[in-house]
């Protein structure tokens, strides 16, 4: 196969934190090519049981709220208190062409030449969630190349992002002060979904502006039923530019992590998330062993040109194409 090692190279490169290795790796992981998934399946499998160790970020925000700098400021501090990181960046992919920037290591300039990091820019193509494709595997790849602690960067907030609060033991919410009806503009959905909203920007003249935040998002969060795990998810203000609020942020990570672990939490939630990735991929495989039927094509013609001139209900072909099938 084109450029491909052997499994058991993939492996113990991954193992011993060959970053070329894991880099292809994710790669392969990456590819839709059958032969290179079950290459990737095969190394999956490989470093398993060196898995599941990290601690699982995800960090999401509006648009312009300065994910990318925050993880700059958030990751060097975690690299300087010893951590080893791997930031899954997503960028969005253009629904014309198809194509990616994926220019967030040049947004994260120190981050990106730091030996302790990893950054891992991947785009999002077709996968709804705010969420790369493979991003599930390539944070156990990571994992198993011994990187303690894993940031996910999504594409930004929007109805079907939540995909990411599947996948990890923490969800930041990055939030803006000052941008105008801020309660209302945010998507209800997503705030019950977070573990603790963090209000950046939070210095010079827009200090004020981002306490005055803080108090009506604490606010705003008592109103949302409790999530029966004896955490109530805070707000706080901070700034990757002058790196305030950055230590408490790590510190009420590692605090959650410590409640969830002490009461089994972290456990059931990795449990019912790998379930979550199960029925996910068998409904795409459903899905796509469907359309590859024979027949299947002709007949969606023909559907699809009487849904077009009104004379069949939706509903009514798809009956017709599960009864015909």
């Amino acid at each position: 196969m084109r450029n491909r090692l052997p499994p058991d190279q993939y492996i113990s490169g991954i193992l011993a934190g060959d970053r070329l290795v894991l880099s292809r790796a994710i790669t392969l992981i990456e590819s839709r090519r059958p032969d290179d998934q079950a290459l990737a399946q095969e190394v999956l499998t490989g470093v398993l049981n060196r898995t599941g160790h990290s601690v699982r970020v995800g960090i999401t925000g509006v648009p312009g709220v300065g994910k990318s700098t925050f993880i700059e400021t958030f990751g060097k501090y975690l690299t300087d208190q010893g951590h080893k990181l791997a930031v899954l960046a997503v960028d969005p992919t253009s629904q014309r062409s198809g194509g990616s920037l994926l220019g967030d290591k040049t947004r994260m300039e120190q981050l990106s030449v730091d030996p302790n990091a990893y950054i891992r820019p991947s785009p999002a193509g077709d996968s709804l969630g705010g969420v790369a494709h493979r991003t599930r595997e390539t944070m156990l790849l990571c994992e198993a190349a011994g990187f303690d602690v894993i940031l996910i960067e999504t594409v930004g907030v929007g109805q079907s992002e939540t995909l990411v609060h599947g996948m990890v033991d923490f969800f930041l919410l990055l939030m803006l002060a000052g941008a105008g009806d801020e309660l209302q503009g945010m998507k209800r959905g997503i705030m019950e979904l977070a573990d603790a909203l963090a209000i950046t920007k939070a210095d010079g003249d827009n200090r004020p502006a981002t306490d005055r935040a803080r108090v009506e998002y604490q606010n705003a969060l008592h109103l949302f039923p409790p999530t029966g795990t004896g955490w109530s998810p805070p707000v706080l203000t901070c700034s990757a530019t002058t790196g305030e609020g950055i230590t408490d942020i790590w510190q009420l990570i590692q605090n959650h992590q410590e409640l969830m672990t002490r009461h089994g939490h972290r456990d059931r939630r990795r449990q019912e998330q790998q379930l979550a990735w199960f029925r996910s991929h068998l409904r795409n495989r459903l899905e796509s062993r469907f359309f590859q039927q024979t027949g299947v094509a002709e007949q969606l013609k023909a559907v699809e040109a009487q849904i077009k001139a009104g004379t069949l209900l939706p509903v009514q072909a798809v009956e017709n194409l599960l009864r015909n099938i």
